[in-house]
């Protein structure tokens, strides 16, 4: 019976993986493998882990980062902050206000290329673009040393003015025209490819103390289900969005030949079906991270509000494992201010359940960055910071300091 289930089962992935090579549309459904059918995530070996990448020229040191998150969400979720080692409550430098508070540094340095690609770095040292770009470079390199993970996001201002990538902040023909420009084809295409030059330039630079490349994730036009940002849902149609998707990790990948990126791909919150969730995905050949960006079901709603979340995070879980791709809560967080006060065990109560109910496998979580008046993360000089260090120290949880090497391949 063992034999005939595992070859009916070879069988039903044969015919599963036909179908989708005679189809471009990756949305389609009969390219999910649902249960009882043999899971290729169980599949996964240090010998074939290439094959489901994005990258099959990835870096050695990108290659074990990949397969180490998806192993490591069968136990853990790491859990990071954007710009922990450059922006600090109250502008309290040193240590990041995680360390602070648990005494270790974040699983997860998060960052953004968005001054790195500023029209305004001119690649001089008294530029205060360049400034900062030298220290984003320092921090993920410092973060490497220490077996962190690096991510990048990209607050990319649009193409017409450069002036923001709000759009309240556009005129009603920008909305309406800068995504379509960066398109083949499009006004700004040639103005895209040379942003797209300057993010290759700092990678392929990106190197650890034995002249090794520093692999990232990194996550282009994020929450683009919503309609803040110009690549918003509103002024792009479904294929112009995947068009523009593949075009970024083509170009990088094949024209620019940078091997030490995974690739995330994240909508904000709004789905509630995994028809939703994918009705803009570039295709398994474009992405490594199946993400999430959310904030509003954490807003103060309670249990009700992380179990919403819960469910949406179980939807790319099981994606994750049916097509063998990496799952995370890729921005999360509740900010408080002055005006707006802690929620009692918003980290562990609401957050923890919301990454580890109904036995999902989250690799990671990202928390936003703290600035002078106002934190995501608490350091340990504020009311909270006892409700965030033991949602760290939860059994499930991991910062740097219980983190596996990620970047180097179980024996």
């Amino acid at each position: 019976m063992k034999t005939t289930f595992l070859k009916i089962a070879f069988l039903s992935l044969s015919i599963l993986a036909i179908s989708s090579c005679s189809s471009n549309d990756e949305s389609d459904p009969e390219i999910i493998i649902e249960p009882p059918v043999l899971n290729p995530g169980d599949l996964l070996t240090t010998q074939n882990v290439a094959t489901y990448m994005v990258d099959a020229n990835a870096t050695k040191e990108t290659v074990a980062l990949f397969y180490n998150l998806k192993k490591l969400a069968k136990t853990k979720v790491a859990i990071g902050q954007q710009d922990a080692f450059n922006s600090f409550y109250q502008d309290n430098g040193g240590d990041s206000d995680i360390k602070k508070n648990t005494g270790s540094d974040p699983a997860i340095l998060g960052s953004d290329f968005m001054f790195i690609t500023d029209k305004n770095n001119n690649n001089q040292p008294d530029n205060w673009f360049y400034q900062q770009e030298e220290k984003i470079t320092i921090a993920t390199k410092a973060a490497y040393a220490k077996g962190i993970i690096n991510n990048f996001c990209w607050h990319l201002r649009e193409p017409i003015k450069e002036d923001s990538f709000y759009t309240v902040d556009m005129t009603a023909d920008q909305k309406a025209n800068a995504f379509k420009s960066i398109l083949p084809g499009g006004a700004n295409h040639e103005w895209y490819k040379k942003k797209l030059d300057k993010i290759a330039s700092v990678l392929l630079n990106l190197k650890g103390s034995k002249g090794e490349l520093i692999p990232i994730i990194f996550r282009p036009f994020h929450e683009f289900d919503g309609s803040w940002f110009w690549w918003g849902a509103n002024f792009a149609t479904a294929q112009e969005y995947k068009t523009a998707y593949q075009f970024t990790v083509d170009y990088l990948k094949n024209s620019k030949g940078v091997h030490n990126i995974l690739y995330a791909f994240s909508p904000d919150n709004s789905y509630t079906t995994e028809a939703n969730y994918l009705s803009r995905y570039p295709g398994d050949k474009y992405v490594d991270v199946l993400g999430m960006d959310n904030y509003g079901d954490f807003d103060n709603q309670g249990q009700s509000g992380a179990n919403k979340a819960n469910s949406k995070l179980k939807i790319i879980a099981d994606l994750a494992k049916a097509k063998v791709k990496i799952a995370a809560l890729t921005e999360t967080g509740y900010q408080v201010t002055n005006a707006k006060m802690p929620i009692t065990d918003w980290f562990s109560t609401y957050l923890y359940s919301a990454l580890t109910s109904n036995d999902i496998e989250v690799s990671y979580a990202m928390l936003w960055n703290n600035t002078k008046d106002a934190y995501f993360v608490p350091n340990g000089a504020v009311s909270n910071a006892a409700d965030f260090k033991t949602f760290t120290t939860k059994s499930k949880m991991t910062l740097v300091n219980s983190l596996p090497k990620m970047y180097e391949l179980p024996k």
